[in-house]
């Protein structure tokens, strides 16, 4: 682990530590200030000089949320936000250091906490602005058409503070890896008494064994099959194809232990504070929070069960188990997935295109390596491909034969998730091409060759589907005389 990695961990061990005395101080604004206080410290520690990026891109943030009207407000947010990344991840060309790659995780989630909170607000305006003009249409049938219901969270949302987006976009938890979260569950944190019923250090347990246990493959790979040996000549002139080839497996073995020992550990900074802690009634989703109302629950809040569905950061069992690249997709990072399909996938003005611009987007936020791009905007090719063979030879097998295709569709989802993902670890354009070009671009050849024979087999399976439909069409007429003539019979 490099001295950056170290820092790192560190970090995310003393915010563990300080969850349990954050979760007892009982002044809300007293513990607002000491959340971003903690928050504003690890940005420092993490980044020092770079610190300052994120404080001018949360002050244009914030500035765009709250001065621009409310109808325009999320876009103008979002373009500063992502705006900024383009110079944040290019100031050295303008003479400045490299950015820490650190720092580049909490410039991300920040981008995401500003801008969602503009997003959050536009829709809040929205809905009282359609409830206004409902409640002035005096031709509106009361018993046909229901009001539009109207919370006290759309109501504060057009009163934000710069203090109160401050606090939220900087409050320690969720600050390095995320998980991403709306304000209205850092607000449930203060004002609600869920984190102190819920079983936080229960929680916490049990997610600290999974973390050990990621970081201990990850340790372990790492020195067995280290990155660096794909980028030495070593690795090109003395190894074989399929060596090279079968290298991808243990490459995004190795990316996958490290991401989930990371994000594990964040998940551990929630529970130890309570933070994202709902009752089990709540109907709770990762990222969006409760489906339905809670509020009246804090007045018998002793004695509900608890979950921290909210700040799940990737599903890592259902990652590993599910048979498609499609279901692994869900379950990875799903509050990140879950910011993008709210506010861009659903708001994009041309349906045909939302898929791509989301992965787009995804991959412009993620950075502007080339690697990005190979391996994101790689998953809308080759999940058509899949769900096209799913169509043909899994959807109605059963049994054996069920079992026997549901593997070597697993097979083939990380072998599509790991040569797509090195590509992502590779970054450079010349190291990326220089390992596919060495495997001959098998994967991208393989993936081509099944989908034309793919389109091939559909169109004879839908031919050999329209003939059937004709003859039964044609049987259909000519049994109707003998039925008749039986029935007068």
């Amino acid at each position: 682990m490099s001295l950056d990695d170290v820092i790192y961990v560190i970090c995310l061990l003393a915010c563990i530590g300080a969850g349990s005395y954050v979760k007892k101080i009982r002044d809300e604004s007293q513990r607002k200030c000491i959340c971003s206080t903690l928050g504003i410290i690890v940005v420092v520690v993490v980044s020092g000089f770079h610190s300052l990026h994120c404080a001018i891109s949360a002050a244009l943030g914030t500035a765009s949320v709250l001065l621009v009207h409310p109808s325009k407000c999320h876009l103008v947010t979002f373009v500063v936000m992502f705006g900024y990344l383009v110079f944040f991840r290019l100031a050295y060309l303008f003479g400045l250091p490299a950015v820490p790659g650190h720092t580049n995780m909490i410039q991300m989630l920040l981008t995401l906490k500003v801008s969602g909170i503009a997003f959050e607000k536009n829709a809040a305006w929205k809905r009282l602005k359609a409830r206004d003009e409902q409640d002035n249409n005096e031709q509106r049938d009361v018993n046909s058409e229901p009001s539009i219901e109207i919370t006290d969270y759309d109501i504060d949302l057009q009163n934000l503070s710069a203090t109160e987006i401050v606090h939220y976009s900087f409050n320690y938890v969720g600050i390095l890896t995320g998980p991403y979260y709306r304000y209205r569950t850092y607000r449930d944190y203060f004002e609600m008494p869920f984190k102190d019923h819920a079983p936080c250090a229960e929680a916490t347990i049990e997610l600290l064994k999974s973390a050990v246990f990621y970081c201990s493959l990850y340790l372990l790979t790492n020195y067995i099959w280290p990155l660096d040996y794909a980028l030495s000549d070593e690795f090109y002139n003395d190894r074989s194809v399929l060596y090279r080839l079968l290298y991808v497996w243990p490459t995004f073995f190795i990316f996958r232990a490290r991401i989930y020992t990371g994000l594990t550990l964040s998940e551990c900074v929630c529970t130890m504070a309570g933070f994202g802690a709902y009752p089990d009634e709540a109907d709770v989703t990762n990222g969006e929070g409760p489906r339905k109302r809670y509020q009246h629950m804090k007045r018998d809040a002793e004695k509900r069960s608890y979950n921290f569905t909210t700040i799940v950061n990737t599903r890592v069992l259902e990652v590993e188990r599910c048979w498609t690249f499609r279901e692994g997709m869900k379950h990875w990072n799903v509050c990140v997935q879950y910011w993008l399909a709210v506010n861009v996938y659903k708001l994009f003005p041309i349906r045909k295109y939302r898929t791509g611009a989301t992965f787009l987007c995804s991959a412009y936020w993620h950075g502007f390596r080339p690697g990005h791009y190979f391996c994101i905007m790689g998953a809308p090719f080759y999940v058509p491909l899949e769900d096209m063979w799913h169509k043909l030879v899994r959807k109605d097998a059963v049994g054996l034969r069920r079992t026997v295709i549901d593997v070597i569709f697993w097979i083939s989802k990380w072998f599509a998730f790991s040569y797509l993902g090195t590509a992502f670890l590779l970054s450079s354009f010349d190291s990326i091409w220089r390992f596919y070009s060495s495997v001959y671009h098998i994967g991208y050849i393989t993936w081509a060759l099944l989908v034309v024979l793919g389109l091939y087999l559909t169109k004879l399976k839908k031919t050999a589907e329209r003939k059937a439909k004709r003859a039964a069409d044609s049987i259909a007429p000519s049994e109707e005389p003998s039925t008749s003539k039986q029935k007068a019979q």
